[in-house]
């Protein structure tokens, strides 16, 4: 294709995401292209490189299998000097907590929610999904038909990542500290996924510390024999020094 007919494609991506304003599926740009997705996808990310290039005002931005056009981040500060000041959404610890819940066990139901965090969470889900940053993304097909959660695209936009596979990995180590804190604070137990472990679980896990505290007993016991022992020598040499005086 000649560097024409590509350029033209940019442009035309570049009028869609510009009078759209919200994300646009790449099947939308393809129709508006008349062309394949494949061929979509690549004059839409020839035109983010572009625009990164040219460090512009706007940024593409990809989400998921969509592109949007919008501010670049560091312009913001400049931005609300002539904007109106936006309301503050402000999260507390209990919705940023309900969040990252979310964010990793999606789609996930409220009834798992508050297995997990042990307390109800009716108040932070609403407001995860008044600040647009959860959605109801189905129905599970089980009784009751609970509603599934998933987070939005301003959730990514709001993170600085494409797809939720991007968000960063716990290490074993802050894994394990969260687990101790869990368990201790909900007096309970949980298994490798962070949840509340089964009666099989419990009951495999009540063996295995059962034979580790019959193998420490055993230990104990031999220490309190050699201590019975050595107490019985000191006693007699004790006894024969006297008998000397």
């Amino acid at each position: 294709m000649r560097v024409e007919d590509l350029r033209e494609q940019e442009s035309v991506v570049e009028a869609v995401l510009f009078t759209m304003g919200q994300s646009v599926e790449i099947r939308q740009l393809a129709a508006a292209l008349e062309s394949t997705e494949k061929e979509a996808a690549a004059a839409a990310e020839r035109l983010r490189e572009r625009y990164d290039e040219e460090d512009s005002g706007m940024q593409i931005l990809r989400l998921e299998d969509s592109y949007q056009m919008s501010t670049r981040t560091k312009f913001y500060s400049n931005l609300i000097k002539v904007a109106a000041t936006p309301k503050k959404q402000v999260l507390t610890d209990v919705v940023m907590e309900t969040l990252a819940i979310i964010a990793y066990k999606q789609p996930v139901t409220k009834a798992d929610i508050e297995k997990i965090r042990g307390v109800k969470s009716d108040h932070a889900v609403n407001r995860l999904i008044e600040y647009n940053l959860v959605y109801e993304a189905g129905r599970m097909d089980a009784p009751g038909r609970p509603a599934l959660f998933a987070t939005t695209e301003e959730f990514l936009r709001r993170v600085g990542v494409s797809s939720t596979v991007e968000l960063p990995e716990m290490n074993l180590e802050q894994r394990e500290e969260i687990k101790s804190e869990v368990e201790e604070e909900l007096n309970l137990k949980l298994n490798g996924d962070g949840l509340p472990m089964s009666d099989e679980e419990l009951a495999a896990l009540a063996e295995v510390e059962a034979e580790a505290n019959s193998d420490n007993v055993t230990d104990d016991l031999s220490e309190i024999d050699y201590t019975k022992e050595e107490q019985e020598l000191k006693i007699k040499q004790e006894e024969e020094r006297h008998e000397m005086q």
